[in-house]
């Protein structure tokens, strides 16, 4: 924890403090930000006030009284639920504009973790509750240089390994055949020798498959892959160390033909829907403009409803990217939520807008950026056309 940087974040934003809460590991950000261990018993309700100027303060029960001494600050305990609430309220005595992992309406799901009584308590104390959702952003989801370093190397790993493995599925599929899992299986033997981790998957989508955009094949469901097949193939993966960077992209190919009229017509809508986005997100980081996660998907999302296929989109633009696959940074979204947290210098996310049609196909073009002061880059191969197996 960087408490310096914490508390100027804060004066930044013009909050009184940054109330953390937990009680049974609700809620995991607050065990990251505060560099706290996730593996002792928390059977006991705990608070932890970082001010916009002076000492912290920690609030424990008397029988987890530790619980907090990792952290600066001085500390109240308290037995009774009456004592908690006083001592709560001497806490904050003085601080009104408070920020807490709390979203209005719920509207960003990720960061609404502290439950509705609480906020209740405190807002009965005459406290203004805020979402911390950009101090969050800041604090966990902005990436160092050297995990930025290591995700240029899975960058390499992955698109080699993607590569590759559409050459190894054409030769398979022409001399004896080939499914979705003994290709799922192919990749990960690939990352697996060149050091990487990853959580669960790829995927590797043949056909109608291609329109479930969470298709996870297994050795029951896989379909074969035969000459004529349209493919979707989404692959991540990290190097194996600690705190390094996933990359993550999806392309698409057909085997062994060209593709159809319908087919190269919706690639191109999502290939322009995603480089609209990779636009809007790069002219801001240039003027040096704030933008949010929303914006970015407006700009993909029109691209397709101009075309006529905005019901068939029917997810957001991208995720936030980090140590792990979905991060806690900005997403790309103002479908699912309405996204206000601001893509910030240093972090990572994927631009990876769809069209999917059940029980036909569906097209996915997912890059990764990576934003940095005054710019933001795509971080890989861009796929322009439809691969050719």
């Amino acid at each position: 924890m960087n408490l310096a940087s914490i508390q100027a974040a804060l004066r930044d934003q013009k909050l009184d403090g940054w109330l953390f809460y937990d009680h049974h590991y609700r809620d995991p950000l607050a065990y990251r930000i505060l560099g706290l261990g996730e593996t002792s018993l928390v059977s006991r309700r705990w608070f932890y006030l970082i001010p916009a100027e002076g000492e912290p303060k920690k609030l424990v029960h008397r029988i987890e009284a530790g619980k907090l001494d990792a952290l600066p600050g001085s500390k109240a305990a308290y037995s009774s639920w009456q004592e908690l609430e006083q001592q709560l309220d001497a806490m904050l005595a003085g601080r009104n504009r408070i920020a807490m992992q709390y979203s209005p309406r719920n509207a960003i799901m990720y960061i609404s973790l502290v439950d509705a009584g609480t906020v209740e308590l405190l807002r009965g104390m005459g406290k203004e509750i805020v979402s911390s959702a950009n101090l969050v952003s800041q604090f966990e989801a902005v990436l160092t240089e050297d995990q930025i370093a290591t995700h240029f190397v899975a960058q390499q790993k992955i698109d080699a390994i993607l590569d590759a493995g559409w050459k190894e599925m054409g030769s398979r599929v022409r001399s004896g055949g080939t499914d979705e899992f003994a290709m799922v299986e192919y990749f990960c033997e690939a990352m697996g020798r060149e050091g990487l981790l990853w959580d669960h998957g790829p995927n590797v989508s043949v056909g109608a498959n291609s329109a479930d955009s969470h298709y996870d094949p297994s050795p029951a469901s896989s379909k074969p892959i035969r000459r004529g097949d349209f493919v979707l193939i989404d692959i991540w993966a990290k190097l194996e160390r600690a705190n390094a960077c996933f990359y993550d992209i999806t392309w698409t190919g057909v085997v062994d033909r060209e593709p159809t009229e319908r087919e190269q017509e919706i690639f191109v809508t999502v290939r322009d829907a995603r480089d609209a986005a990779i636009a809007k997100v790069q002219e801001a980081f240039a003027a040096r403009r704030p933008i949010a996660g929303w914006e970015a998907d407006d700009a993909a999302r029109n691209v397709i409803r101009q075309a006529g296929f905005g019901e068939w989109f029917t997810h957001r633009t991208g995720h936030n990217i980090g140590p792990v696959l979905h991060g806690n940074g900005a997403n790309l979204d103002n479908l699912e939520t309405h996204d206000e947290r601001l893509i910030l210098p240093n972090t990572c996310f994927s631009v990876e807008p769809g069209i999917y049609f059940p029980g036909e196909f569906g097209v996915r073009s997912e890059v990764d950026m990576m934003a940095r002061t005054g710019r933001a880059e795509v971080t890989g191969r861009i796929q322009t056309e439809l691969v050719r197996v």
